[in-house]
């Protein structure tokens, strides 16, 4: 490819859309390969022998993992388009905080709300809807979580949002009834170009964890 990148990743990863986006962001060409989890390419047990985890960046034949590292990676080889991360460095350390809040906290309580079922599920349905108010408020009125420009926070967390309607079917509840402004933001989000098209369907999302669910016997 015209730019010597590979991206190992699996469809459904929000982890990978991050770094789809950032790529997008800064019209970079790259070569997408689609890893089977369940029987991973030697290339991707090669490039990532620690976690053996996607999304992997290849990047002149040297592997970049994990995905708030690789966006700060693209963001730092390319500085000339769109940043992502602010010059002002207290500004940078509080985009890397809310990302990664965003890393410790979303994941993990979504994954419980389509794992779980009564008490625990009410208990980690309870806790995103206050983890994602936090980060409502951190986002208060601006367009975007830096102000005015699309950028690092935004990134890490709006791959999220394609996996909300998955959380809502099994948790039964609205994310946009309790947190408005943050959909607002979402939808704005959805209007670049380099997100929508980075972004999976939320549908397909839903029919994969609808799998899930069956192969983990919780259904």
């Amino acid at each position: 490819m015209a730019d010597d990148i590979i991206l190992l990743d699996f469809w459904p990863s929000m982890f990978g859309m991050r770094v789809k986006i950032a790529l997008a962001e800064k019209d970079l060409k790259y070569e997408y390969r689609e890893e089977d989890l369940r029987n991973k390419s030697p290339l991707l047990l090669e490039m990532n022998p620690v976690h053996k985890k996607i999304p992997v960046l290849i990047h002149h034949g040297k592997p970049i993992c994990e995905s708030q590292i690789i966006v700060e990676y693209i963001d730092e080889v390319w500085k000339d388009k769109s940043p992502l991360l602010p010059s002002d460095p207290y500004e940078r350390a509080q985009a890397r905080f809310w990302a990664d809040y965003v890393d410790k906290k979303i994941f993990e309580l979504g994954r419980k709300i389509w794992t779980t079922k009564g008490e625990d599920q009410e208990a980690a349905k309870k806790e995103l809807i206050g983890c994602l108010k936090i980060l409502e408020g951190e986002l208060g009125e601006k367009p975007f979580f830096s102000g005015e420009n699309f950028g690092f926070v935004d990134v890490s967390l709006v791959t999220f949002s394609c996996w909300f309607y998955a959380y809502e079917r099994f948790g039964n509840f609205s994310i946009e009834a309790e947190c408005p402004k943050l959909i607002a933001w979402t939808k704005r989000c959805m209007q670049k170009e380099s997100v929508s098209s980075s972004l999976a369907d939320p549908f397909k999302i839903c029919g994969f964890v609808v799998l899930l669910r069956k192969k983990f016997g919780i259904e």
